[in-house]
């Protein structure tokens, strides 16, 4: 591994990375398990909690992609985006942190005011931070550097089904508390690491000349794969894998098993960095879709609870490919210029199949494949074999322009 400067500078930022994704994750987790008695006690139903989260989702979609075009923007002056990501941060804490203190109130447009902009501050610690990496790491770094990044995520998702007992019981302000202070001192160190990260690039090499990228109409197709693949994901994480588990476990034990996904998602980020490196990520993209098409309906025909085990360790692992690979490549795609828009467009997409998931659930569609024939079993397989063949097309029809990490 490089021992450049601007090498270890980038490490040290994917590792700022890492914890700030970690962070965020487990605000939300906290935000999630929370939110319905915070609701009640406003006055708002439980029943309308699922349109709080799909409003919530909604809110992302937008303001990904919005904040992605600043971040290009903003981008463009060496300095002012740590300092932007800082202060939005503390304004989206500093809503997170309220909202357990103003349930009591019983204001409920006061509280769904403060969710709202909690929502809308938060994405900016999405496609922005990822920006500063795709804008200033050394570009054979940034696969790898991308699944650093990710690490933070995967961590935060094994974690998740375990605490959220915990959390019950537990006077909400604190959880509260902790979570925004960590995630605004986390937030702080984004100013000195954009400074640091900018001055071993601007030491280590002269900037790179502008690119032409990969024509809109390809981008947008690769946004159309990232949609299913994510659609798919969804489904396949939040409303198959209960049901295939409760074919041969209790629903006790559904807090240890869910996270065997996420398990296989972070034993695969890293290696999958080094792929993408060596293969180009459309390729890696298109190759773990493949797998999770096949792992998806390896689990739908498993047998035991062993063999379910092992094909959702390697869905896992697929999507810890897919992943990494849509955000690199959505940087490479970017370079130079356009890394928070293309990146934000990912975000973006992704929040789009979180919202659609929230609405199958509020529609009470989810309980269709409840007996195990239902056709949401089917559509990840779908989904995946469909964007595999997209990504197989992308990568062989890429244009000699785009960056080779793409």
């Amino acid at each position: 591994m490089s021992t450049n400067p601007i090498a270890t500078v980038s490490r040290r930022y994917g590792l700022y990375l890492a914890l700030l994704q970690f962070l965020f994750a487990l605000t939300w987790v906290v935000y999630v398990a929370y939110l319905p008695a915070l609701a009640e006690r406003v006055g708002i139903a439980k029943q309308a909690v699922p349109l709080i989260l799909l409003a919530d989702q909604l809110i992302f979609v937008a303001m990904d992609f919005s904040l992605g075009v600043a971040a290009d923007r903003v981008a463009r002056v060496v300095g002012r985006l740590g300092p932007l990501i800082l202060w939005v941060t503390l304004v989206s804490c500093a809503a997170l942190l309220l909202l357990p203190h103003v349930a009591p109130i019983g204001m409920g447009w006061l509280f769904l005011g403060l969710t709202a902009t909690w929502a809308i501050t938060s994405s900016m610690l999405r496609a922005p931070p990822l920006a500063l990496l795709g804008k200033y790491a050394e570009r054979s770094a940034i696969p790898w550097l991308t699944a650093l990044s990710l690490l933070g995520l995967g961590i935060a998702s094994v974690i998740a089904p375990y605490l959220t007992p915990l959390l019950r019981g537990v006077d909400p302000r604190w959880p509260f508390a902790l979570a925004s202070l960590a995630l605004a001192a986390a937030a702080l160190c984004m100013v000195s690491a954009e400074r640091a990260l900018a001055l071993g690039a601007t030491q280590a090499a002269p900037a790179p000349s502008p690119q032409h990228g990969m024509p809109l109409q390809r981008v947008l197709v690769f946004l159309g794969a990232v949609a299913l693949l994510a659609l798919g994901s969804q489904i396949h994480q939040f409303l198959n894998s209960p049901t295939l588990y409760l074919r041969h476990a209790r629903a006790a034990d559904l807090p240890r098993l869910m996270p065997v996904f996420w398990i296989g998602f972070n034993l695969v980020l890293l290696p999958a960095g080094f792929a993408i490196r060596r293969y180009g990520a459309l390729v890696v993209m298109g190759l773990g879709a493949l797998v999770a098409a096949s792992a998806s309906l390896a689990g739908i025909g498993a047998g035991s609870l062993a063999a379910l085990l092992a094909a959702q360790g390697v869905a896992g692992g697929a999507w810890a490919c897919v992943m990494t690979s849509a955000v690199a490549a959505a940087l490479a795609i970017g370079h130079a210029g356009r890394e928070g828009s293309v990146t934000g467009g990912v975000f973006s997409v992704l929040a789009i199949a979180a919202a659609a998931r929230v609405a199958i659930v509020a529609a009470h569609l989810d309980k269709v494949g409840a007996g195990g024939q239902g056709w949401l079993l089917w559509a990840p397989i779908a989904a995946f074999a469909i964007a595999s063949l997209v990504l197989w097309m992308l990568a062989r029809q890429r244009a000699a322009t785009v960056d080779a990490l793409a």
